[in-house]
């Protein structure tokens, strides 16, 4: 055997960490202050896209208008799910993995804290007059004296001969600890919330009412321990929508305030009561909130088709398409019509006026001239009836659509319709009234169960972060050496010995004071 196998037989063998090795180094690193800490950053840096990105609970209109915009884009949020930021997959798993963070690093440090809080001060050194902070009282008061004058300082204080070790600001560990608490609780009332709470969309037009019942929603996103019968059995009706804009000046346009003119029923035995719901501040019912969080145009039609029967009358809700006048595009679709169905693509302009072009536009946001302008009219199977779902702002899936027979497009659309105007349509197929305006408004409810013990606890972290990062830990120690006292004094918390400068300044004008002064 050489001289070199002999080297690499004798030498040692590193040792491999095993299954149970790697477990133990997973949960060590994962339950680290600096793992709960990038954890706690990537939780806060995900919930930037749920603030800038419009969400599907909360503005799926604004969502519809993305994908009309930019379709390529709107594609990409959906695939990374940041149109349900907060519902997410992966915001979940950062959620749950800061969760086991937490209670690994609370296990531990709640462990310690308990063994500090029954571990008594040590005893005073032999010199205290070489700590950072010193004094010599001489004709200082006694051994029993100076203790009882330090605990009505609130000091814990330990004897022993001739000397005292007293010490105070625990609460610091205490508000450290109780802020980890606090995350938890926020985190698990959030959970809470999701698993026992629900939000849902509904769009209500002037006139209609709303029934809290799941059929009546247009979305709705209930948690995995919701029923049907969770809901609050309330009712509302919207007698009117009030929108008032600034009408002269720079932001000549620009929304003031809006107010829905409501009727509610608490109960569908309670008397309605009427109410007026603002943005910011909604409807509550027995813990489930109203917000109002949206409104819009919805111009009514009159649809007859070509055998002289009323095919389709109604309000139709329009999508915004320019929010500074309010433009807004609008789909009729009538399915009853005959002898083919009949499908119309309008925009809705409030305050319509002439360009020097011939075209028509809005200048205003409020409903000053009404009139719409028809954009194509179509004949045929708009496939309402082939069991696909379908958007309400959309005429047809694109393959269907060029199955559809124009009726009138581009240079053959007449002027915009006032409200009364009607347009005939070519071959007897029928005709198309615009007989009003109405608003729309849409709605979130949300039933959070969460919601009170995440704001308590979130109460709590303020006040025991702040008590961690404004109590000092600090010692004194005093000896009692015949007529002389000798006081020394240190802090415990890095960087605070300037502030205790203060504070033992003052200990020991309390303990050099004569007795009737101390009374």
């Amino acid at each position: 055997m050489s001289v070199r196998e002999l080297e690499r037989e004798q030498s040692p063998k590193q040792a491999g960490l095993g299954p149970v090795g790697w477990l133990r180094w997973a949960w060590r690193t994962l339950t680290s202050m600096k793992t709960a800490l990038i954890l706690l950053f990537l939780l806060a840096l995900g919930s930037v896209p749920g603030s800038l990105i419009p969400q599907r609970g909360v503005d799926p209109d604004k969502v519809a208008r993305l994908y009309d915009e930019s379709p390529a884009l709107a594609e990409w949020y959906d695939r990374l799910q940041l149109f349900e930021v907060f519902s997410s997959t992966w915001f979940a798993a950062v959620y749950l993995l800061l969760f086991t963070s937490l209670i690994g690093c609370i296990i531990p440090r709640t462990m310690t804290y308990l063994r500090e809080l029954r571990r008594r001060p040590p005893a005073a050194p032999k010199n205290v007059t070489k700590l950072p902070h010193a004094a010599v009282i001489e004709g200082g008061p006694s051994l029993e004296e100076a203790a009882k004058r330090l605990r009505g300082l609130r000091f814990r204080v330990v004897t022993g001969d001739g000397w005292i070790s007293a010490e105070k600001g625990y609460l610091r560990e205490t508000g450290n600890l109780f802020f980890h608490i606090a995350l938890i609780g926020i985190l698990f009332a959030i959970g809470a919330g999701s698993l026992y709470g629900y939000r849902g969309n509904v769009l209500v037009v002037e006139g209609d009412g709303f029934a809290n019942t799941v059929a009546a929603y247009d979305r709705f996103m209930p948690g995995s321990q919701v029923s049907a019968e969770s809901l609050e059995p309330f009712t509302l009706h919207l007698d009117d929508f009030t929108v008032s804009y600034q009408v002269a000046g720079e932001k000549r346009g620009q929304a003031l305030d809006y107010t829905a003119h409501l009727k509610v029923n608490d109960r569908p035995d309670a008397p309605a009561r009427d109410v007026e719901l603002k943005v910011n501040t909604p409807l509550e019912i027995d813990g489930t909130q109203t917000y109002l969080i949206g409104n819009g145009y919805a111009p009514v039609f009159r649809v007859t088709d070509g055998k002289g029967q009323v095919a389709f009358e109604g309000p139709v809700p329009c999508l915004i398409e320019d929010k500074a006048t309010m433009t807004s595009g609008c789909v009729v679709k009538a399915p009853d019509a005959q002898p083919s169905q009949l499908g119309f693509l309008l925009r809705f302009l409030p305050t319509s006026v002439p360009l020097t072009d011939g075209n028509h536009a809005s200048a205003f946001p409020g409903e000053l001239n009404p009139e719409v302008q028809l954009l194509g009219a179509f004949s045929g199977d708009l496939g309402l009836r082939n069991g696909q779902p379908q958007s309400v702002y959309e005429l047809a899936p694109p393959e269907t659509l060029k199955k559809l027979k124009p009726l009138l497009m581009g240079t053959a659309v007449p002027k915009p319709l006032a409200v009364g105007q009607s347009v005939e349509l070519p071959e007897g197929a029928g005709k198309l009234e615009f007989t009003g305006v109405k608003q729309w408004m849409t709605l979130q409810v949300a039933y959070d169960p969460g919601r009170l013990p995440a704001l308590l606890f979130a109460g709590l972290a303020v006040v025991s972060i702040a008590a961690s990062l404004l109590i000092r830990r600090r010692r004194v120690f005093v000896r009692v050496k015949g007529e002389t006292v000798e006081v020394g004094g240190l802090t415990r918390t890095e960087g605070s010995a300037a502030g205790f400068a203060e504070e033992f300044a003052d200990i020991v004008k309390v303990l050099s004071a004569g007795e009737n002064d101390v009374r």
